[in-house]
């Protein structure tokens, strides 16, 4: 599942990244404020591929894809954005779980084979 996660979350660093150039333009925005956000936006995506297997790690990124839906306000190309990357996380926590019980089932299977004296080739 990490490294599903760790993917979306390095692409959604990027797409914030230049989410932040776009907001620039807006008149009404310092740039002082853009780029704090984003750049919080943006740690954020990097700290949470360090803690994603850890408890409230997953959590912490469906709250990080409400947020970048949420920035569609900003951006309204991010209201798409947004909804494809909580896609993507979604089908990164689901198929990464899946991945990590088969895993966890092959190593099983290899050890009670080991255990047994079996030769698995």
């Amino acid at each position: 599942m990490r490294t599903l996660c760790a993917s979306t979350l390095i692409g959604e660093f990027f797409v914030i990244g230049f989410a932040g150039l776009v907001a620039m333009k807006d008149p009404d925005l310092s740039m002082g404020t853009v780029w704090t956000v984003s750049g919080i936006a943006m740690l954020l995506c990097v700290l949470l591929c360090g803690v994603i297997t850890r408890p409230g790690g997953v959590q912490l990124g469906w709250a990080l894809q409400i947020a970048l839906i949420a920035s569609g306000f900003v951006v309204p190309m991010m209201f798409f954005m947004g909804a494809v990357f909580a896609a993507l996380w979604w089908a990164s926590v689901h198929f990464g779980r899946q991945v990590d019980e088969a895993k966890a089932r092959f190593a099983a299977m290899a050890e009670g084979q080991a255990e047994a004296g079996g030769n698995p080739a």
